[in-house]
Parts: C-alpha cells; sequence; structure tokens
C-alpha cells in the first residue's frame, strides 16, 4: 500500500493570486508588489509561483500602456493649447477636426 505524499504548502500562493487579480483590475502598482512579495515567499520555499509571475507581467505592461497613453493625452493636450493660443477664440477646422477654442 503506498501513502499519499503530502503536496509541499506555496506560502505565496495566496498573494500570487491577489496580485494577479489586482493588475487584471487595473490597480497595477499594488498588483505587482503584491505578486513580487508573493513570488519572492514561493521561492523561499523553493517553489515556483505562476500567478506572482503572471501579475508582475501583467503589471508591467500596464504600467507601460497606460504610460504611453498619458504621454499621448498630455501631448495632444498641448498641441490643443498651442493651437488655440496661436488662432484665439472660436470654432476651427484644422486638418478635417473641428476645434473650439474658447475665450
Amino acid at each position: 500500500m503506498t501513502t499519499p505524499v503530502a503536496s509541499a504548502v506555496n506560502p505565496g500562493k495566496t498573494l500570487g493570486i491577489v496580485g494577479l487579480v489586482l493588475s487584471i483590475v487595473s490597480l497595477q502598482p499594488f498588483g505587482i508588489i503584491v505578486s513580487i512579495i508573493g513570488l519572492v515567499k514561493s521561492k523561499k520555499a523553493g517553489l515556483g509561483n505562476g500567478f506572482a509571475l503572471a501579475g508582475i507581467i501583467i503589471s508591467v505592461v500596464g504600467i507601460i500602456v497606460v504610460g504611453i497613453v498619458i504621454a499621448v493625452a498630455v501631448s495632444a493636450g498641448v498641441n490643443l493649447a498651442a493651437f488655440c493660443t496661436e488662432h484665439g477664440a472660436g470654432v476651427f477646422d484644422n486638418n478635417g477636426v473641428t476645434v473650439t477654442c474658447g475665450a
């Protein structure tokens, strides 16, 4: 008769899952921190943690995407402000795009 082998308890698994969920629901800064903590705890126990690794990857990608979106939005805002400063108040056509500049 064989005795079942007890599986090792992964101390970082729950943190890895929480970090992954946080990274998916657009809380990437928190997701990356929790995922890193979970991965470190798992590695100290000599175990892997795919959930934590996925949380780290998704968080990093999300942070990069948010950074790009912010950069594009700021650039567009600066260009719009420069256009309105140059042309003054009114409604203008700028290469097929209607631009309304306030007073």
